[in-house]
């Protein structure tokens, strides 16, 4: 899901408004995004975007998932000084906020590394509307997955659709109306629920708001079951307990935390007359 020009206009429209008196400054300068505080880059693509929409010129110094240190240069930029000023705000926002959660998830991906090198640290569908792209590319700089991207990629069986049909005859339900190609996560809230989401035809169960007690409980029973089918962690996990959770032997840990709590990248915009 690259960045459109549809997004860059309404981003932008967004901040100068109808009269933008503020950035009327004659001449050309130059400017680079440099970061004051260490992180993974991530949202180079967007920022890149938003100066080229404008006709700026772009010279990337580093890339998606990079490590940066203070008084790195992100990229640098060329053009009339109106066109710089205007892009400058919105190219900070957007890339400051995907370097963030770049940033939280390889803080998860290392956590998460010192139990085991196989299970998958995932994102979730709590991402910012309109920004769900650009979230998304920065969870996978930062080392992630992005768990499904919209509600075609895999068909989720939670705890309203079992309170609805119950478990077997929800797991049914939506293997009948689902491709081939698309898998079945059904979520279940304690560890004997999980072989039953197993053998109702369950391609991942999600162990839902257990302790990493419960979780190791079900993943037993569900290797005693059907050692194929794939168990997914979620629920309040936080970067701090992914090391219990990764020891428990899930195949995946799935986190909203790394969009919808992690905090913004710090960087600063400077203008070549003042860096």
């Amino acid at each position: 899901m690259p960045v459109t020009d549809r997004q860059v206009e309404r981003w932008l429209r967004e901040d100068l408004g109808h009269h933008d008196v503020t950035n009327d400054v004659p001449d050309e300068t130059t400017g680079r995004l440099v970061t004051k505080e260490p992180g993974v880059l991530a949202g180079v693509e967007a920022a890149t975007a938003v100066f080229e929409y404008l006709g700026v010129d772009v010279v990337k110094a580093v890339a998606d998932g990079d490590r940066v240190e203070p008084g790195d240069a992100v990229l640098r930029v060329e053009g009339e000084s109106r066109d710089v000023l205007r892009a400058e705000r919105v190219a900070v926002n957007v890339a400051g906020h995907a370097a963030g959660v770049a940033t939280k998830t390889r803080a998860a991906v290392d956590a998460a590394r010192s139990e085991s090198d196989d299970v998958a640290i995932a994102a979730t569908r709590k991402t910012t509307p309109g920004l769900r792209g650009v979230e998304k590319r920065a969870v996978v700089a930062g080392g992630g997955d992005t768990h499904r991207l919209d509600l075609s990629h895999m068909v989720m069986v939670k705890d309203n659709h079992v309170a609805e049909m119950g478990l077997e005859e929800a797991v049914t339900h939506f293997r009948e109306k689902a491709s081939f190609a698309t898998k079945i996560d059904v979520e279940v809230e304690s560890p004997e629920d999980a072989p039953r989401a197993a053998d109702a035809g369950a391609d991942v169960v999600l162990l839902d708001n257990m302790t990493p007690a419960e979780t190791r409980e079900a993943v037993d029973l569900l290797r005693e079951t059907d050692p194929d089918v794939l168990a997914e962690a979620s629920g309040g996990i936080t970067v701090e307990t992914v090391p219990e959770y990764a020891a428990t032997g899930v195949d995946v840990i799935s986190m909203g935390a790394l969009t919808h709590s992690a905090s913004t990248l710090d960087l600063s915009f400077r203008t070549g007359r003042r860096s």
